[in-house]
């Protein structure tokens, strides 16, 4: 794959996860953002404090890996690692952008198990924190996407190479958002409640 094709394929599914959360959520009721289809499911706002957790995390971690190597020569072409294109085609979406697999999330990044993952402004967050991370996108384009390697939030031992980091994190984010239009779609899903 084309190191540029890459980079544009993250860019875009950011921006597209940033539009729709714009566009869907900007106006949806506190009773909303809160309901739950199931006991063991995931709110909006808790997918969205995940997703900002998760987003932080990578911006920092790239950021500084970019700032530390020695790897600034980009590459016209990127070839993933089975490791890394194993780790980011376990979190893409099927063909009918369904969730293939579930996975537990580390507790560190669950907001049921960790409420102060919840901010004060988690949607401005997240628009703030995704214009951030495609800032630092557009900065890889200067760099090694081969030879630059950073460990995943969920394994600090393997790493793996940054091109497959970003498709990682940039399929997560699909996800997820994936996980927030189900939610929105649900027939039970709640009428606005002005209090």
């Amino acid at each position: 794959m084309k190191s540029e094709a890459l980079i544009h394929e993250v860019k875009l599914i950011t921006q597209s996860g940033m539009e729709l959360v714009r566009k869907k959520l900007t106006h949806i009721a506190p009773n909303q953002m809160h309901w739950k289809p199931s006991e063991d499911a995931w709110s909006i706002l808790e997918v969205i404090a995940h997703l900002n957790c998760y987003t932080q995390y990578y911006n920092k971690e790239i950021d500084e890996k970019l700032a530390a190597t020695r790897y600034n020569s980009p590459i016209e072409y990127f070839v993933s690692s089975p490791l890394g294109k194993s780790a980011w085609k376990s979190m893409k979406l099927g063909n009918q952008k369904n969730i293939k697999r579930k996975f537990k999330s580390p507790k560190n990044f669950n907001p049921v198990y960790t409420p102060e993952l919840i901010t004060e402004n988690p949607l401005d967050d997240y628009q703030a924190l995704n214009k951030q991370f495609i800032e630092i996108v557009e900065k890889t384009k200067n760099f090694n996407l081969r030879k630059v390697r950073l460990s995943l939030s969920i394994s600090k031992i393997a790493k793996l190479r940054l091109g497959d980091v970003l498709l990682f994190i940039a399929y997560h984010h699909e996800r997820h958002i994936q996980q927030i239009i189900n939610v929105l779609q649900n027939k039970n899903f709640p009428q606005k409640v002005y209090e």
